[in-house]
């Protein structure tokens, strides 16, 4: 019988964490290795080395990968070049993305170009690059693919419908990811965080009304914080999961039960 450490534990593992420099994603990328994995970090520059550090510190193994993947061209060419360097990724956590304000009527469509290109395109790539790759390992090795969708995707939000539409798009494309991989031993899961106080949200923070608004209905009292999604990453994760695959698990203090 497998014990309940064995569950959450991901020694042996190795990771390709986009979107790990900061903010959820650092988060997310520290706990994989807090739970055992080695981490590939993709960047777009070396310039940053916060994650790596606190990694190795850990006595785990970090590597950056540098991609821009708001190109496409580049975004394509990132596997072939880990798969290159003798890497075996088991873990997949797609966790970049970028948000555009524009009131609807007006919104410019380079930046609805840009926004869907990182935050659905390059998912999909990536999702299709890396389980492919998953697709040639043995099925007894544990293979997880986790993305991290929005309380909009499922719903509209107000003057982002590019992001409303990338992420809504992140969600439909985990089912159904996880309807052709779930039985080849590859659970395809999301995350969708709630409010959460970090750098993307900062306008919504600095507007006094809408932020108090927004703290009313969240019925746990407060803003998220990027440590409230290291225990949901591990488990996706991890073996403890293993009967859960197309789901979009919400970390969000109860919003959507309001």
């Amino acid at each position: 019988m497998t014990s309940v450490q064995q569950l959450f534990s991901l020694e042996g593992q190795t990771a390709l964490v986009t979107g790990g420099t900061r903010g959820i994603g650092q988060a997310m990328a520290i706990a994989l290795a807090e739970a055992g994995a080695d981490i590939l970090l993709v960047q777009r520059d070396t310039s940053n080395q916060t994650t790596k550090q606190a990694i190795e510190s850990l006595g785990r193994k970090a590597t950056i990968y540098v991609a821009d993947l708001s190109s496409q061209p580049s975004t394509s060419a990132l596997l072939p070049t880990i798969l290159s360097a003798g890497h075996t990724i088991t873990i997949l956590l797609n966790c970049h993305g970028i948000q555009k304000r524009h009131p609807a009527a007006h919104f410019p469509q380079q930046d609805w170009e840009t926004v869907l290109q990182v935050n659905l395109t390059s998912v999909f790539t990536l999702c299709r690059d890396v389980g492919a790759h998953m697709l040639a390992q043995p099925r007894s090795q544990r293979r997880s693919i986790i993305n991290v969708a929005s309380l909009l995707s499922f719903q509209g939000g107000i003057t982002v419908p590019a992001y409303a539409a990338s992420k809504g798009g992140v969600a439909q494309l985990t089912k159904a990811l996880s309807n052709e991989w779930a039985g080849c031993g590859i659970t395809v899961n999301a995350i969708a965080p709630g409010y959460v106080a970090t750098d993307m949200n900062e306008a919504l923070i600095r507007d006094e009304e809408r932020g108090k608004s927004i703290l009313e209905r969240i019925p746990v009292g407060r803003w998220g914080c990027p440590e409230d999604f290291k225990g949901v990453v591990v488990w996706l994760a991890g073996a403890g999961s293993a009967y859960v695959s197309g789901e979009v698990v919400t970390v969000d203090g109860g919003w959507m039960g309001r």
